[in-house]
């Protein structure tokens, strides 16, 4: 595993058991003022309306297992954006297709159980089926092998093309990842999972939204971004309007339960794909030593943390910093 960090800030070094890693220190970031979404359908830009809104006739192929509602943007090498669990096609709109549209082709599609995309195949819904719908999009309207970009469950679905599928991807950037549910990561989902079962959840009306949005901020982000009286307005608004459209509650244990059931850690070492995995010292949904699990268990792993980050600092909190990263790493093998 190579420890680098791909970034002009100010590199922190620290020390793990297999060597010297480094951990990149942000300063302030710019915010843009619109809002956000930190999963599910992510706000539209006005140079993004044009594209379809759910509901629509909406561009959709048929996979192995699922009819999946895909949307690509943008011209040049193929970049495809796998979201987390309950993501759409939109979650990338607002922090990473402006950045990404002048220079790669950006493929993004609501996963199965979310949006519009209908998997046909019975629950529970194993990782590799998630994977096969992203690699039945690739082979359908890309042109691969092409560089593989995910966050949260959507980098473990990443990990599993890559393993399954090595001919159709570049390389791998999963962000917020794990090769296996264990201690605290395997605790608070199965806690979300069982709530669920149980008959309780967060509704759809204002004061449970609000409830869902300041439970999920916390694990989203950073307590500085929590404590920041100018952002922190700006991401609760998103992030409530999200839980008053429903916020995917329905499909959260479809969702989440992979999440808590799989296990690569003897398939990644034989994968030879390039894997980048991006950790970030404060994300508390996928934490870090997860995320050095990925990358030493990797056939060709590389590992970069970022601190003063939280699982979902890429939306909103510090894409400024992490787009630039993405974008070298891809530039790298495309």
């Amino acid at each position: 595993m190579r420890r680098s960090t791909s970034s002009s800030l100010t590199a922190m070094p620290y020390t793990t058991s297999r060597g010297t890693a480094h951990t990149v220190r942000t300063g302030a970031s710019t915010m843009e003022s619109y809002p956000l979404t930190c999963v599910g359908a992510a706000p539209r830009l006005k140079h993004l309306r044009d594209r379809p809104r759910r509901g629509d006739q909406v561009p959709t192929i048929r996979g192995s297992q699922a009819s999946i509602h895909y949307e690509q943007v943008g011209e040049g090498p193929d970049v495809v954006w796998v979201s987390g669990a309950g993501g759409t096609a939109r979650s990338w709109d607002a922090y990473q297709l402006p950045y990404f549209r002048g220079a790669f082709r950006n493929t993004t599609s609501d996963c199965r159980g979310v949006g519009t995309t209908v998997c046909d195949a019975p629950q529970p819904w194993p990782i590799e089926g998630f994977a096969q719908d992203i690699a039945d999009l690739i082979a359908a309207v890309c042109d691969p092998p092409v560089a593989l970009v995910g966050l949260s469950f959507g980098a473990g679905i990443v990990q599993q093309v890559a393993i399954d599928h090595p001919d159709l991807v570049r390389v791998a950037i999963p962000m917020g990842t794990g090769a296996r549910s264990v201690g605290w990561t395997w605790d608070y989902q199965m806690a979300e999972i069982e709530w669920r079962r149980a008959g309780h959840g967060f509704a759809g009306d204002r004061s449970s939204a609000v409830m869902a949005a300041m439970h999920y901020a916390a694990m989203y982000y950073p307590a500085k971004v929590l404590g920041d009286r100018e952002l922190w307005p700006k991401l609760r608004d998103g992030l409530i309007a999200y839980y008053e459209r429903g916020g995917e509650e329905d499909s959260l244990v479809a969702q989440w339960l992979p999440c808590v059931t799989f296990d690569q850690t003897e398939s990644l070492p034989g994968c030879r794909v390039p894997m980048h995995v991006i950790a970030f010292e404060q994300d508390v949904q996928a934490v870090p030593q997860d995320n050095v699990e990925v990358a030493e268990l990797a056939g060709d792993g590389h590992y970069h943390e970022f601190a003063g980050m939280g699982h979902c600092s890429i939306y909103g909190h510090t894409h400024d910093v992490l787009n630039p990263l993405i974008k070298e790493l891809v530039e790298r093998y495309l």
